[in-house]
């Protein structure tokens, strides 16, 4: 009988105070970190945004782009996930890195449900990279939009499988910039009311 491995995999950690760190990830159905190519690509959009921002990362997975805004010294972020054991595994990680809960918020529930109700405060960057083929993009967008979780000029990041060619987003969303790797498109917008 095989034995069942809690991780599979490593996300590691380009740039910033934790820069080429690695960190354990678990093999889940679904969980699928952003390559280090489009991270890359996305950290140069933002590098100038970054120090002090607040993100929310709709789908954590990985935990990937929440750690590398944090290591890059955002000054919070809140993670939502649906999957408890790839939640459990990004506090562990979060744990492993001293962050402190002041600092980063791991929030085990579905997205949609949780962005139904408006937060406290809203945020500078928004992370949206569900699961691929589940239509869950647009409905986040929505949801974003409809309850106040975007700052003026907030910037949102939406990765979506590459044959969702087109994304209805709103109409004070201004698309920066867009690019397509493999399989994956993916997008920068800005909230501009």
């Amino acid at each position: 009988m095989a034995k069942n491995r809690p991780s599979s995999g490593q996300v590691r950690i380009i740039a910033g105070q934790w820069r080429s760190r690695r960190l354990p990830i678990r093999d889940l159905e679904g969980l699928r970190p952003t390559t280090d190519r489009v991270r890359e690509t996305l950290f140069n959009w933002l590098a100038g945004d970054l120090v002090g921002a607040r993100i929310l990362d709709c789908f954590g997975g990985s935990g990937a782009l929440c750690l590398e805004s944090l290591s890059r010294y955002a000054s919070y972020a809140k993670v939502f996930e649906l999957q408890a054991s790839a939640a459990q595994q990004l506090k562990e990680n979060l744990n492993t890195l001293k962050c402190s809960s002041d600092v980063a918020e791991v929030i085990k529930g579905d997205t949609l449900a949780l962005l139904t109700i408006a937060p406290t405060e809203a945020f500078d960057i928004v992370y949206i990279d569900p699961p691929f083929r589940k239509e869950l993009a647009e409905k986040t967008i929505t949801l974003l939009a409809q309850n106040s979780w975007l700052k003026e000029n907030a910037q949102i990041y939406v990765e979506t499988e590459s044959e969702l060619a087109h994304l209805n987003v709103p109409s004070d969303w201004v698309q920066l910039k867009e690019k397509k790797a493999g399989q994956v498109i993916y997008r920068l917008y800005q909230y501009q009311p």
